[in-house]
């Protein structure tokens, strides 16, 4: 038997629509992951912002294009620190690992 929705047909807010469909999907967590790249210089900061380029997340995995291979060296070494940044506030959608990769 299928329950019918009490709101059908009737007018909703599209923020509430998006809110349950992405709570029924699943899709919530990936969501949440995939907004670090907007808030990327916000998390980061407009030094580390100006150097890199948040490419993608993919399972959780933040992949970030960094222009010298100075930078790169310098972001493994602050992983721990950064990855504090990225995930401050998330529940769900946390990003587990970044990933580092040269890139123009």
């Amino acid at each position: 038997m299928t329950r019918r929705d009490p709101n059908a047909g009737n007018p909703q807010a599209l923020g509430d629509l998006l809110s349950r469909y992405l709570v029924r999907s699943g899709l919530g967590p990936k969501v949440e992951a995939a907004s670090v790249i907007p808030e990327w210089e916000e998390r980061v900061g407009p030094a580390i912002a100006a150097v890199t380029e948040p490419l993608r997340v993919n399972e959780g995995t933040l992949i970030v294009a960094v222009r010298t291979s100075a930078w790169m060296m310098e972001l493994n070494m602050m992983k721990a620190d950064l990855m504090r940044h990225v995930n401050a506030g998330k529940t769900d959608g946390r990003i587990k690992q970044i990933v580092f990769v040269m890139g123009g």
